[in-house]
């Protein structure tokens, strides 16, 4: 088959289309056919060796089809979301024709959506949900910041919780970017920098129900203040780096009575703890088919066109969700 082999740890160049054997399908784990998948912040770090030794095969999702599934559960051609559970980290992932994945990290899924559309869905929207339903439980007329909005996760958070009709609040790094951050749910947007926390606190005195921070560790510390007491914070990405806190003192630097979590889906997932299951998938297909919710990718590309992908990816610059169609997309 086809796969996007890294040949070493480094740029986007050190991606290539290469010829390898076909995986063999084990017990407990579904042959895919991928017909499309998802660009991730996950597979930078992957490709540049950030998180140690990774496969060499990468990417943490894709949409597919079924080829093969020995316990019978799942058919021949059935459409799928398959996510995580060690995908392009300890194990092969969906950069290639076919992949296998535990069977605990495949999603039997009905839609009529292009697989360029459902490949956009998955590990964003399962993990935006995740972070606004468990780590920060929000509620209709809850007020929540999103930070870093109009990444790909960001998009999804804003979408979801506008239609929990929450008051949503989003954090863009540029003025252009706040039409997008309206177009997909933000009530409000301001921009990063000085002011902003100042022209929150006037929307919000006592501080907002629960913020989703996906700048990271530079703005965890004023995501805690920005809450109310008993209000929650979830840091789900580092858009802006993941380095230490200097000096961190919580008598000094954690403000009481706030609650603060992480959430890291590409670890979790399909584990006992975090099945599956808790995430309504197809409930969220149905409504992005219904134009409910959306979804579109921002850019798509061809499979051999990886390395100009990953490239976008390390600019920046791709305004959303990138997608790349499989090579038996057809």
């Amino acid at each position: 088959m086809k796969a996007i082999v890294r040949q070493q740890y480094g740029g986007p160049e050190q991606l290539r289309v290469t010829e390898v054997p076909d995986p063999v399908v084990g017990l407990d784990e579904v042959l895919v056919r991928v017909k499309a998948f998802g660009i991730n912040r996950a597979e930078q770090y992957f490709r540049q060796g950030q998180w140690g030794e990774v496969a060499a095969i990468s990417g943490i999702e894709c949409a597919g089809e079924v080829v093969s599934d020995p316990s019978s559960k799942l058919l021949a051609g059935q459409r799928v979301f398959a996510l995580m559970g060690g995908m392009g980290r300890s194990r092969s992932g969906s950069y290639a024709e076919l992949v296998t994945v535990p069977a605990g990290n495949v999603v039997p899924i009905r839609s009529a959506l292009s697989w360029s559309a459902l490949a956009a869905i998955p590990e964003s929207y399962a993990t935006a949900w995740s972070c606004l339903f468990d780590n920060l439980a929000l509620r209709r007329g809850d007020t929540v910041l999103v930070r870093g909005a109009t990444s790909a996760l960001g998009l999804a958070a804003l979408n979801l919780a506008a239609y929990t009709q929450a008051h949503v609040v989003a954090t863009v790094r540029r003025a252009d970017r706040v039409s997008v951050a309206r177009e997909n749910g933000a009530a409000v947007v301001l921009i990063e920098g000085d002011g902003m926390s100042d022209a929150l606190r006037d929307l919000a005195p006592v501080g907002v129900d629960a913020v989703l921070d996906l700048v990271g560790t530079g703005t965890m510390l004023e995501s805690l203040r920005l809450t109310r007491r008993g209000g929650r914070v979830c840091v789900a990405g580092f858009l802006g780096g993941h380095g230490p806190i200097a000096q961190f003192d919580p008598l000094q630097h954690l403000p009481s009575g706030r609650h603060l979590s992480f959430f890291g889906s590409a670890f979790v997932y399909g584990t006992a703890e975090y099945p599956l299951t808790d995430v309504p998938f197809q409930r969220i297909v149905d409504l992005v088919e219904a134009g409910e919710l959306r979804a579109e990718p921002a850019q798509v590309f061809a499979f051999d066109d990886i390395q100009r992908a990953h490239c976008m990816l390390d600019a920046g610059t791709a305004g959303g969700k990138m997608v790349v169609e499989g090579a038996l997309a057809a």
